[in-house]
């Protein structure tokens, strides 16, 4: 693909030709899925990005430079809508502790209840790290992403991610002094199961 077809293209889609939309969906489709895949682990995630990024650029058309390179404005909205994907995975954790507080605790065997009692403690001592250790965290920890993933989502070096989960190891273990049997990700896999 040469640069002077996609800036040719870029000022077709400017004025509205939905033909040249197209072209350059095709033409960045694939790619885009494969990097998002990386970071998302899920194609039907991957699939609601993908579609979310295109509407945007749709959306946003005039404001589009064709002289300066469509990847990496394609890029800059891609991370933005993953880096929303995982705050809003952070805030999920809410529904997390609704479906504690709904839960009858009285039906529970002592073991169960004294355990959720304890993951509702270890959420609130990962809630007191900073916002940035806590995310980090989280997305090491309680997402299961590699430390290269962490890196490359936040844009910070893998050396720092290390940092982040380093201290925030410590910080819990200082601050946290129940037994940590079962982490709040399988807790809640396992309600769930039982809920179905």
């Amino acid at each position: 693909m040469s640069t002077i077809d996609e800036k040719e293209l870029l000022f077709q889609m400017k004025g509205g030709d939905v033909g040249a939309f197209d072209v350059l969906y095709n033409r960045y489709k694939t790619q885009l899925a494969a990097n998002l895949f990386k970071l998302l682990k899920s194609w039907d995630q991957v699939e609601e990005v993908l579609q979310e990024l295109f509407v945007r650029v749709w959306e946003n058309r005039k404001r589009i430079d064709p002289e300066k390179p469509f990847n990496a404005y394609l890029y800059r909205i891609g991370s933005n809508l993953v880096n929303d994907y995982f705050r809003k995975l952070a805030k999920d954790r809410n529904l997390a502790e609704k479906i504690w507080e709904n839960m009858s605790l009285a039906d529970c065997p002592e073991s169960l209840r004294k355990q959720i009692l304890e993951d509702q403690e270890l959420m609130r001592t990962i809630d007191k790290l900073p916002p940035q250790r806590q995310l980090v965290f989280k997305l090491c920890k309680l997402e299961g992403k590699s430390y290269a993933e962490v890196s490359e989502l936040l844009k910070v070096s893998e050396a720092a991610v290390n940092d982040h989960i380093t201290k925030a190891n410590r910080f819990i273990l200082q601050n946290y002094n129940r037994s940590i049997s079962l982490l709040m990700l399988i807790f809640c896999t396992v309600l769930m199961d039982n809920l179905s």
